[in-house]
């Protein structure tokens, strides 16, 4: 629920969770509520240990409970975060007009003294990383489920990119980052929340062994993260969630390949369908089958014969046939991180001249292809 504060002082004063910031007086929050920092650490808890629900490279989520007994998730981001109270106001106040079904809702934030804490609405089920990848919180879910996941985070990451006021590319799309709500519908968090950290500071070059399994090959390269790059993290989600195993934590084979690269074995080998879960006893297999094969689409090597999201939107939700001519193996390569200075191949290795050429075939990353992916009724649908 949206709550406008167009005077918030007068607001803040009927409203026992709100009290006005110092720093925050006479600074426009027309979209997003302002908690005091005492109101949170009252709902966490003091922060308790306890209400802990997650953690990653932007800060730490808690658990918190207001007095008007909302539910909320209180994220605290973290020191890296410098921005003064004005210009953070203004990046939130941006981000909370983005709405849509499958992102999560910004409820308001914090800003005190050195505190900058985000809430938003809470998701029962907590991320898709715990709740089908995890051994604690392991929830079983049927291909029905699974399906719409894949389809529901489709469509709110095509809004990022297409819809939304301002086009967000969200740079860390993984399984922690898919919220769950109680009936397993998914919604997209931490979108938005790069321009609040130094561009030395991000997800992806502070924490790169959780996300390796992500990345995408313009980024390992060259540092690119694009459109595109969202939509080679999306396929890897799609492949996680079709085999229930984690691209960052697992590897597979005698090779100890990442799960793309074993996809991509399988699927040469014909025996694609083995991926699946062996939790999934019962599933249309044409459709299981699709879907893998829209992931391999997702995650091609070269970035411009990647679809865009709205595309995929289309290929998840319609009985097509795809255009499997298009998909090009990718070249078997560990990516270590970019960090400005350039990359290099952790376990094979490239002269500057193949470097060099791949990236002028990586130039324009967010291009794409004017090829179909799509057969329908035999005629050749062209991308809009």
């Amino acid at each position: 629920m949206v709550c406008s504060c167009f005077g918030v002082l007068n607001w803040c004063k009927g409203n026992k969770n709100l009290e006005p910031s110092s720093q925050a007086q006479g600074i426009p929050t027309n979209n997003v509520r302002l908690f005091s920092y005492n109101s949170l650490r009252s709902a966490t808890r003091n922060f308790h240990p306890s209400n802990k629900i997650g953690g990653g490279g932007y800060g730490v989520v808690y658990k918190g409970v207001l007095r008007d007994d909302t539910e909320v998730a209180i994220k605290c981001l973290s020191s890296d975060s410098r921005q003064g109270a004005n210009e953070f106001l203004t990046e939130i106040n941006t981000i909370s007009r983005i709405r849509h079904p499958n992102l999560v809702e910004l409820i308001g934030c914090c800003v005190e003294d050195n505190h900058r804490i985000l809430v938003y609405e809470y998701l029962e089920n907590n991320s898709l990383a715990s709740s089908l990848l995890g051994s604690k919180s392991h929830v079983p879910l049927d291909w029905p489920q699974r399906a719409a996941i894949c389809l529901g985070t489709a469509t709110g990451l095509a809004f990022l990119h297409d819809e939304a006021e301002q086009h967000i590319v969200h740079r860390d799309i993984k399984a922690s980052n898919i919220l769950l709500d109680a009936n397993f519908r998914p919604k997209i968090g931490d979108f938005g929340l790069a321009k609040l950290f130094p561009d030395n500071v991000t997800h992806l070059s502070t924490r790169v062994a959780g996300t390796v399994g992500y990345l995408a090959p313009e980024y390992a390269l060259l540092g690119q993260l694009t459109k595109k790059a969202d939509v080679y993290s999306f396929g890897v989600l799609v492949l996680e969630i079709i085999s229930g195993r984690s691209s960052s934590k697992a590897a597979f084979g005698d090779k100890l390949m990442v799960l793309v690269e074993w996809t991509w074995k399988l699927k040469e080998e014909e025996r694609l369908i083995e991926i699946v879960d062996p939790e999934l006893t019962a599933y249309p297999e044409a459709e299981v089958m699709r879907f893998i094969k829209v992931a391999l689409f997702c995650t091609q090597e070269a970035s411009h014969q990647r679809p865009a999201m709205k595309q995929v939107v289309e290929m998840l939700s319609k009985e097509v046939q795809l255009n499997e001519k298009l998909l090009v193996e990718p070249r078997p390569r560990r990516y270590a991180p970019h960090h400005g200075g350039g990359a290099s191949g952790e376990g094979t290795s490239s002269s500057q001249s193949d470097k060099d050429k791949r990236g002028k075939s990586l130039a324009n990353p967010d291009v794409t292809s004017t090829q179909s992916y799509i057969y329908e009724s035999q005629t050749q649908m062209f991308p809009r």
